[in-house]
This record gives structure tokens, sequence and C-alpha cells, in this order.
């Protein structure tokens, strides 16, 4: 049994990381919900992106061209493709910033700025509290944090396996137990939900570790592209089409451009069955020639590479549909009830005492 200075201490502990680190962790998640519904928000902003005709895969080529040698373009390091749903040539910056070009001319039609576009604002917050690698570090401690409240939470609440239920009976009256009453049902009823999307959460901050560790459990080594030297000129349309005919029940998602010191084009493919919106499988091209020279196939990875692959898209409510999107949505919301309703709860209580 435990002893009741530990369940004090506890008790404690549970509060004060929840009226501090549980109002980041809160307003993180309340961000997370807005950006589940990113692209349709995009799209409703900026129809003139949408509402193009999606040219064929030569044509592509000669707008990438023009746009990586624009002003804009030289400054580019990926470049994601144009299709059905956003039939442009779209691009971010190191800084944050968006760039979308014209997928038949490469003409630059919208600049997002992070600083003044709400979305891409939401979206630095989300994942790095608005402070770049530092914050993705400290998000990972406030994610933990979270997780240890939950479960936490719901030790101390825990009355036994016989009267679970009935104590989490929501009350009305008076306020210390309406509120208290409130916060436990909550906290217990969603606990698997939060847990997904916190859980999920937490291993972006620490994916390299994640990865890695995932796949070293099932034996697993992850493939890299060879180096090759650059370039002077590339052929991008046949990049493209070179692309699309080694993979041709893929999707082409994203094009990784040379380097200084590898010259080597990476293109990002979604196979059938993946569930990464990007795709998590790659082609690896030779720029002089603009032939395929390998690749690797995310849907023959072990349970460990597979495993990896899908917590992103769990918490992005990339795979499940509008159904589990709308739960994601709503579970991003309810650490923020928790908040209000805890702090309501130390509020009552420290009225009643005073009383």
């Amino acid at each position: 049994m435990t002893s009741r200075p530990f369940r004090s201490a506890l008790k404690t502990l549970h509060l004060w990381l929840g009226l501090s680190l549980g109002l980041v962790l809160a307003l993180v998640m309340l961000a997370g919900s807005v950006l589940l519904f990113e692209e349709p928000l995009l799209a409703a902003s900026h129809p003139e992106l949408v509402s193009r005709a999606l040219p064929d895969l030569d044509t592509q080529g000669r707008a990438l061209d023009a746009l990586l040698h624009s002003p804009v373009g030289k400054q580019l390091r990926s470049v994601t493709v144009p299709d059905a749903e956003l039939p442009v040539w779209g691009a971010g910056a190191k800084g944050g910033d968006r760039y979308y070009f014209d997928a038949t001319s490469g003409e630059l039609l919208l600049h997002r700025a992070k600083s003044s576009d709400v979305l891409l604002t939401l979206l630095d917050w989300h994942t790095h509290l608005l402070g770049g690698e530092v914050g993705e570090t400290v998000l990972g401690v406030v994610a933990c944090t979270g997780l240890f409240m939950l479960f936490s939470g719901v030790w101390l609440y825990w009355p036994g396996r016989h009267r679970a239920l009935k104590h989490l009976k929501p009350h009305a009256n008076p306020p210390v137990l309406r509120w208290a009453s409130f916060h436990r049902f909550v906290g217990v009823a969603a606990l698997p939900l939060l847990v997904v999307m916190i859980g999920t959460g937490t291993t972006m901050a620490y994916r390299g570790a994640v990865r890695t560790g995932l796949m070293a459990m099932s034996g697993e080594k992850s493939a890299r592209p060879p180096t090759l030297p650059t370039a002077d000129a590339i052929d991008w349309s046949a990049v493209l089409v070179n692309a699309q005919a080694a993979a041709p029940d893929a999707q082409l998602t994203r094009l990784m451009l040379p380097s200084k010191g590898n010259g080597t084009l990476v293109m990002r493919i979604r196979r059938p069955g993946e569930w990464n919106r990007v795709g998590r499988s790659s082609l690896w091209l030779d720029p002089s020639t603009a032939t395929v020279v390998g690749g690797d196939d995310a849907t023959k990875l072990g349970t460990g590479g597979r495993l990896a692959n899908a917590l992103f898209p769990i918490h992005s409510a990339a795979v499940g549909g509008l159904a589990w999107r709308i739960v994601a949505c709503v579970t991003g919301m309810l650490p923020m009830f928790l908040w209000v309703t805890g702090l309501l709860f130390w509020r009552a209580r420290k009225k009643r005492r005073a009383a």
C-alpha cells in the first residue's frame, strides 16, 4: 500500500505540473487540432492554387527548371510535386516560409511568410514551440510530462476495479466536486485517445532515435542513397518521367535537390498501402543521366520500420479517414478542458478551505 507522504507529493506534483507545463501542452494540442484541417483551410483561403489543371510530367519538368533558376528557387533544397489536390509546385524555405509556383510556367504564385501566416505560425508552435531545435527538445519534455500527468492522475483517482465506474459519475454541485468529477471523468474516459495522440507526438520530437531504435529491434537498417557527382545541367522533365516509369503504381510526392557534397536526386514516392501522405519510399536518380539508380520500398520493411512509419500518419490523421480526423481533433481539445477544470477545482478548493 502506498504511503500517504508519497501520495501527497504525487498530488502536489500532478497539480503544479498540470497548471504550468499542462497549459503549454494544451495550447500545443489546440494548434494541432486546427492543423488537422490545414489543407482544406489553405484551399479555402487561396482558391487560386487549387483551381488549376494538372499538366503532364514533361510540362511540370520545364516549370521546375524555370522556378529553380529564379531568385527564390536557388535557395530551395526540396520541392513538393504537384498533384490533383494541389496542382502547383510547393517548397518550404529554411526559415519556415512557403512558396507555391505554377506547374506550367514555374511562375511564383504565392509566398506565405511564417511571420504573418496564421497556419504556419501554428505549425511552428505545434512542432517547435517557436524556438527551433531547442524548442523541439523542450516540446519533447512537455509531451513526456503530459503522459506522466495522465497516468499519475488515473493512479491517484483509482478507487479499485469494482468502484471505478461509480466514481466516474459527474456531479453538478458543490463546485469542488463538480470540477473534480468533470476533470476525473474526461481524464479517465479519454485516456486511450490522449495516450495515442500525446504518445505519437512525443515520438515526433525524438523521431530519429525512435526510428533507429525500432528498426534495430527488428534487425533492420535504413537504406541510404549513393553519393554521385553533381551535374551542370539536369533534364528535369526526364527526371520526372523516368521516376514515374520506375514506379508506375506510385505517386511522386517530393524531390530532394542536390547538395554541395552529393549530386544524387532523391524522389520521395508514395506506394499503394503507405499511410504517410508523402510516402516513405524513395527513388535515387543520377543527375547527369536522369536515370534511376536505386531506391527503397517502405512497403517491404519489417515490423520495426513499419511501426516507425505508422506513428506520424496516426498522429496527423493521415489514415482513418474523416472519422479519425474528427476524433483526433476533439482529442486535441481535451487537454485544455482538463487544464481549465483542474484550475477551477484548485480555486474552488482554496475558497472552501479559506471559508
